[in-house]
């Protein structure tokens, strides 16, 4: 004779308490752990010497990638260069033009161009 297999057992479904069940809540004081200074990634630290297109805006000097992208985010802002209808455009003026490359472009395109014109 054929033995039936038994099925396999349900597992019970998880209870929330509800509200009046809930366990009271007791004001902790909170433990404030201390705070770590954030070190700054080397390669970003790095001075880095901009080609003659990328000169004209941030100046010649040796400056770290993230100054150079500051600096350029000045230069677009005190020229009034972002795309009225999208901000996230940058129209090129007759200095970012040898730098971009184009007429428009991307903020997010603006990490990409710094390492092509930097060194």
């Amino acid at each position: 004779m054929a033995t039936a297999k038994k099925a396999p057992a349900k597992k019970a479904a998880a209870k929330t308490p509800s509200v009046s069940q809930a366990p009271a809540k007791t004001p902790k004081a909170k433990t404030a752990a201390p705070a770590k200074k954030r070190t700054p990634n080397a390669a970003f630290m790095k001075p880095l010497t901009p080609s003659p297109a990328l000169a004209a805006i941030v100046g010649s000097t040796p400056l770290p990638r993230t100054e150079i992208i500051s600096k350029l985010w000045v230069y677009i802002k005190a020229h009034n260069l972002q795309d009225a209808e999208n901000k996230r455009n940058i129209n090129a003026d007759a200095k970012l033009q040898p730098f971009f490359g184009k007429k428009q472009v991307s903020m997010f395109e603006l990490a990409g161009l710094v390492g092509k014109h930097a060194s």
